[in-house]
């Protein structure tokens, strides 16, 4: 017996399929930033498994926005322990 749902390895390829004519038409680094995204995607299979939204691509977009909201966070942090090593009052940067 056959697997009739694809599995979301499944889905990411095909919806990185479907973006190939978009990316074909991007600068190199930015085709580098669209890989980067998806490879993102990818990283969050099981939840996007789990999450088992009707369409696909909101999982795909959402994994992404999760990677780049962690990298996001990551800088902010890293930003203020360079501010705070060197003094400087970093009242003026945004809580996210």
């Amino acid at each position: 017996m056959g697997r009739t749902v694809p599995t979301f390895t499944m889905v990411i390829q095909q919806e990185m399929a479907s973006w190939s004519k978009f990316r074909r038409g991007l600068r190199k680094e930015d085709q580098d930033a669209l890989d980067a995204l998806f490879r993102a995607a990818r990283m969050q299979l099981a939840s996007s498994a789990y999450a088992a939204r009707p369409i696909p691509f909101e999982s795909i977009a959402m994994a992404m926005l999760l990677a780049q909201q962690r990298m996001i966070r990551h800088l902010d942090e890293r930003i203020a322990r360079l501010e705070e090593s060197h003094g400087h009052d970093n009242n003026h940067r945004l809580a996210v």
